[in-house]
């Protein structure tokens, strides 16, 4: 887990970005390559300059890269930032899987010591047996 994608807001900038759906179906869309703004804007209903908008959030948040390629600027997915993204995400996961699995690992002990039928089920089988 990167300590400077903690410290210095870059996480939360990221989060907050993922948070709207335009976002992330810039995201979606520049996964697939680098597009301009007018390539980016035409699946939506909304302005270009609110998918510039858009595109500064990601830019600000690190997700995104703009470049010059003669007359056009390109938006370039930064797949290292969902790397460090996906990395902070997957070490809490991994304490989870371990406390599932040792939870996991006591509820197969006690099944396993468990022999006989115990509680209000036992004084009903005995009453039975009599």
């Amino acid at each position: 887990m990167s300590v400077d994608l903690l410290t210095d807001g870059r996480l939360d900038r990221a989060f907050m970005a993922l948070a709207d759906p335009v976002r992330r179906e810039i995201i979606a869309r520049l996964s697939r390559g680098p597009a301009t703004v007018n390539e980016l804007a035409a699946p939506f209903e909304i302005s270009k300059q609110a998918v510039s908008k858009h595109i500064q959030v990601l830019e600000h948040a690190g997700l995104v890269t703009r470049s010059r390629d003669a007359q056009r600027r390109p938006v370039h997915l930064d797949a290292g930032a969902l790397e460090r993204l996906t990395a902070w995400i997957d070490g809490y996961r991994l304490i989870h899987e371990a406390q599932f699995r040792r939870l996991d690992t006591l509820l197969g002990s006690l099944t396993s010591t468990d022999t006989g039928v115990s509680g209000a089920g036992a004084t009903e089988s005995k009453e039975k047996e009599q």
